[in-house]
């Protein structure tokens, strides 16, 4: 497994950009895949976006497809998720994952091979 730190979130209004980070340790952090879930109040745990072991496929949720970038520099051991034109439905706690195989939009959280402690962020109107 690799340790995963998340950070980034806060407190944005609508319309409003951020950037997450999530840094990885271990030297095996180029063998996998990597990506974002998040999870709202009440609402179960959901595919955001994920980017293959070398960067070269990403995947992304509809809801968020256009609007959020997720890309990764094995140098640094980090992994990042651009979001651009927040809404008030992007409020969520936001879940670093990391996995050795690479799903696309399948992703779900029993493919999933470490969390990281996730980081909020909340939008608001």
């Amino acid at each position: 497994q690799v340790q995963l730190v998340e950070s980034g979130g806060g407190l944005v209004q609508a319309g409003d950009s951020l950037r997450l980070s999530c840094a990885g340790s271990g030297r095996t952090f180029g063998s996998y895949a990597m990506g974002w879930f998040r999870q709202a109040p009440g609402k179960e745990r959901r595919f955001v976006a994920v980017i293959s072991r070398g960067g070269g496929n990403t995947a992304y949720a509809d809801a968020v497809k256009g609007r959020f970038t997720i890309s990764r520099d094995n140098g640094k051991n980090t992994v990042y998720l651009q979001m651009n034109r927040l809404v008030v439905e992007d409020t969520a706690v936001y879940y670093c994952a990391a996995s050795p195989g690479f799903y696309g939009g399948r992703w779900n959280p029993q493919n999933v091979d470490s969390w990281g402690q996730g980081t909020q962020v909340t939008v608001s109107s």
